[in-house]
């Protein structure tokens, strides 16, 4: 218990307070969707105002470790890659970090999803993976499409890894692709260089189904490295 705390103590508090929450999260084992307790009971605990137990709260929901709904008691959030997310656009914005370098610990880190996925992925996986990279074919003269199921097609990998690591971290990604990706395809030249970098795509799709990691490996190195090259003609460093 905080002895002796003010009601409306600064940060230092409310930082005192978020630590008490996670232990109690770690010390009662909870899980995904289960309740904290109440703003009230934890304030009384505690000895602090409800506000100090508020802004604890609204910390952990910004960090996405707890999920907020008006009314109901907080819960305990299932990860996902929202706070890295913000994290590396940051980095980005204030060019603390730059694309090239966000394309290089992408290749890294997904030469390794794709290999795992080759060796685990489910019969439906397979096939979504597939259809993404099919769907991009399909609908080569619309930019907004074909990036949308790029997207995804790297997602669904990363989850056929059976890594939720490597989930969470591919996702975290994906705002910042999403800014570069456009600029990426505009410096292909429409034809030849886009059918070959989607049918790189259906490779790697191909070599997943095949249970083939070597081969998914090296297709998206390749991939990468294809990509990195294309940013670079286009300025993006």
């Amino acid at each position: 218990m905080m002895q002796d705390a003010k009601p409306d103590a600064g940060p230092g508090l409310v930082q005192e307070t978020i630590g008490v929450i996670t232990q109690h999260i770690r010390a009662h084992e909870l899980g995904p969707g289960d309740k904290l307790p109440s703003e009230s009971s934890l304030a009384k605990e505690l000895n602090i105002s409800r506000t100090v137990v508020r802004e604890a709260f609204r910390s952990l929901a910004a960090m996405r470790l707890i999920d907020l709904s008006v009314g109901k008691r907080a819960k305990v959030a299932s990860i996902d890659h929202g706070a890295m997310s913000l994290m590396i656009e940051h980095g980005v914005i204030t060019e603390q970090i730059n694309v090239q370098q966000i394309y290089d610990v992408r290749r890294t880190i997904e030469t390794r999803t794709v290999t795992l996925a080759a060796l685990r992925r489910s019969d439906a996986e397979a096939e979504s993976i597939m259809r993404h990279a099919l769907e991009m074919q399909a609908h080569v003269d619309q930019a907004d499409l074909v990036m949308e199921h790029d997207l995804a097609f790297h997602l669904d990998i990363a989850r056929a890894s059976r890594n939720p690591v490597f989930v969470v971290i591919v996702g975290a990604f994906q705002g910042v692709s999403r800014q570069s990706w456009p600029i990426g395809w505009k410096s292909r030249a429409p034809g030849e260089e886009r059918a070959s970098m989607i049918a790189t795509h259906i490779g790697i799709a191909e070599a997943i189904n095949a249970g083939d990691p070597q081969r998914a490996s090296n297709l998206m190195s390749a991939h990468f490295d294809d990509s990195a090259k294309a940013l670079l003609l286009a300025g993006l460093t």
